[in-house]
């Protein structure tokens, strides 16, 4: 899936678009990427000497992962967009550096109504960086 077609399926925009890139998707599972530049607005307050993707760029990273996953599921007539309620059991195993490229793997596990709940597994490099499980739901637009 090109940019575009990200940008058209969620509402995130540059800076804090966080996903170059759809490798994979399924009805109930959706794989994307993110290289990290080192450029990022994040990295010049967030240990200046040694810098380090915040653990909450990753989750955020994950639920837009999720959203794209969603966009599939919601027409655009309902007007509403995913919203993040609630992340449980985060788990954080490993640095982001700059420059390092993330694999973000999103599965749809459970849908009740308007009501989303994901897992997610954040990997660089092949070795797990984040975890985590989280819900959505949709919201109006406006």
């Amino acid at each position: 899936m090109s940019l575009e077609q990200i940008k058209a399926a969620i509402p995130h925009r540059e800076p804090f678009l966080l996903i170059d890139e759809i490798v994979e998707q399924s009805e109930n599972r959706i794989v994307c990427r993110k290289t990290f530049s080192g450029d990022e607005f994040w990295y010049a307050g967030h240990y200046p000497d040694y810098p380090i993707t915040p653990g909450v760029i990753l989750c955020e990273a994950s639920m837009q992962a999720g959203a794209v996953l969603l966009s599939k599921l919601v027409s655009d007539a309902d007007d509403r967009v995913p919203v993040a309620t609630r992340a449980n059991n985060v788990q954080f195993k490993k640095m982001v550096l700059p420059g390092d490229t993330v694999e973000l793997e999103v599965e749809l596990t459970e849908r009740l109504s308007t009501a989303f709940f994901m897992t997610a597994k954040v990997t660089v490099g092949g070795k797990v960086a984040c975890r985590l499980e989280f819900a959505c739901t949709l919201a109006p637009k406006n």
